[in-house]
């Protein structure tokens, strides 16, 4: 299943496109999960994920962001998805997480995980699912 953005929006998994800037602040300002990242830690963050960008056709401004933490072989982990409030409501959210989903089927990784508070209903629509084990995941860190 493929989901082209909507029309005047474009998918990119091209790194050097990303604003780091204004990642930084949608996500240390605007982001339940990342408020308050330093942005020595994001551009870090960055710069050790595959990064994809929504953007604007006609001006080029960048409206949505993902980044994904892999190992191209097994794992991977889907995180500081954002689509600019401006533009919610489009599809672009789900657009982005799919194009995310179709980038790694190459890899044939064996999980792609996530966490959200709010948005089961947009990755439901990819294919996500609840964890069918939750009790044998554990974590070490913040909750």
């Amino acid at each position: 299943m493929t989901h082209e953005p909507p029309a005047g929006y474009e998918i990119s998994a091209d790194s050097a496109r990303i604003d780091p800037a204004l990642v930084y602040r949608w996500l240390s300002q605007d982001a339940y999960w990342a408020r308050g990242r330093s942005r020595e830690k994001q551009d870090r963050a960055i710069a050790g994920s595959l990064n994809f960008g929504v953007y604007e056709r006609a001006s080029g401004a960048q409206v949505g962001y993902a980044r994904v933490v892999t190992d191209r072989a097994d794992f991977a982990w889907l995180c500081d998805v954002y689509i600019c409030p401006e533009v919610r409501g489009k599809g672009l959210g789900t657009a982005l997480v799919t194009a995310v989903r179709d980038h790694l089927a190459p890899y044939g990784l064996r999980r792609i995980i996530l966490a959200t508070a709010d948005a089961q209903g947009v990755y439901a629509k990819v294919g996500f699912a609840a964890l069918e084990n939750p009790e044998r995941w554990m974590t070490l860190g913040a909750q």
